[in-house]
């Protein structure tokens, strides 16, 4: 394959015209067509620029017949996508969207009630013993717990069918990759919104925590009422970002970008492998303390902790993969 088919093909793969190329390159659309039509060859500079465009290396753009063909087929291999798949994977994931992320607030409302039973109990006005407490404040978080488990399992029924988008390479039609990024462009600016009020919320939530201190650092009921509001905004914070990037990371799955890209792809299992053991441990970590010490309003800075940490477990595994 020559030069000039190899960049009508990647053009054709981005979704992109001779004009919206010559954009992206800072060249009139003659000067696209040129190259396409074996008039003439790009210069040094250019071809830099279509490589870093394309994603593509020098000598694939520049290695005529005697290219690997074999290398070729390895780097186009992989799961072709329609049209009517991208519509059925978008509708389902923009489905589960609203209800994932409210199982996700009730995650992180579980611990509310437990956290003001047990103030109560330990206040000599209240009538609540501390066994009632404990107990009615288990059931209540292993209440809340099993609800968001079962939507996050129903949920995941519905998308199970969808599973190769995240983790295969995916091969789709210039049509697929411009629906997907027409309809990306338009909930950009949802997405921008209810991620500046999500990020605004959390950082917020610490307003309620200080102010209980101000009132009355000594009265354990005020304080651990400011903690638990500050949860509840936490909550509600996570809940919007959570439901808005789950919808943006199925169109970034399709048009294998950010964390879906092809190299992200190909060593996500150990990426994969390393999250979930990571918040398994915090998860085994918070309950054997909770339950050994029953101070559950202090063993909830564990997730704090994991959540602090958990960007530099990551950064760690990704360098690790990158060196093997």
């Amino acid at each position: 394959m020559i030069f000039a088919d190899k960049l009508i093909k990647l053009r054709r793969q981005k979704g992109w015209s001779q004009e919206e190329l010559a954009e992206q390159m800072s060249v009139t659309r003659q000067s696209v067509s040129k190259w396409e039509s074996m008039q003439s060859l790009p210069d040094l500079d250019r071809i830099l620029q279509l490589s870093k465009l394309f994603g593509v290396s020098t000598d694939y753009l520049l290695k005529d017949e005697i290219e690997d063909e074999q290398a070729e087929e390895q780097e186009q291999s992989g799961r072709y996508v329609t049209v009517q798949e991208a519509d059925d994977f978008l509708t389902a994931k923009k489905a589960v969207a609203v209800p994932v992320s409210i199982g996700v607030f009730l995650c992180i409302l579980s611990p509310i009630c437990l956290l003001m039973l047990g103030a109560l109990s330990e206040n000599t006005k209240s009538r609540i013993s501390e066994n009632m407490a404990g107990g009615l404040g288990l059931i209540i978080l292993i209440g809340f717990i099993a609800a968001a488990v079962t939507i996050f399992i129903i949920s995941g029924t519905k998308t199970s069918e969808f599973e190769y988008m995240e983790k295969e390479i995916l091969i789709a039609d210039a049509n697929v990759i411009k629906k997907v990024k027409y309809e990306k462009d338009k909930f950009s600016r949802i997405f921008t919104r209810f991620c500046t009020a999500g990020t605004i919320l959390c950082v917020l939530s610490l307003i309620p925590l200080f102010a209980g201190i101000i009132i009355n650092e000594d009265d354990d009921v005020v304080a651990t009422a400011s903690l638990c509001l500050t949860i509840f905004i936490v909550a509600i914070g996570v809940m919007l970002l959570t439901r808005v990037n789950i919808i943006n990371n199925a169109y970034n799955m399709l048009l294998q970008e950010g964390d879906y890209s092809k190299d992200k792809k190909k060593r996500n299992p150990l990426v994969s492998a390393v999250t979930v053991t990571y918040w398994l441990t915090a998860t085994a970590i918070f309950l054997v303390w909770s339950f050994l010490t029953n101070k559950w309003n202090i063993t909830w800075v564990v997730f704090a902790a994991a959540g602090v940490l958990f960007p530099a477990v990551l950064a760690v595994t990704n360098l690790f993969v990158k060196k093997k």
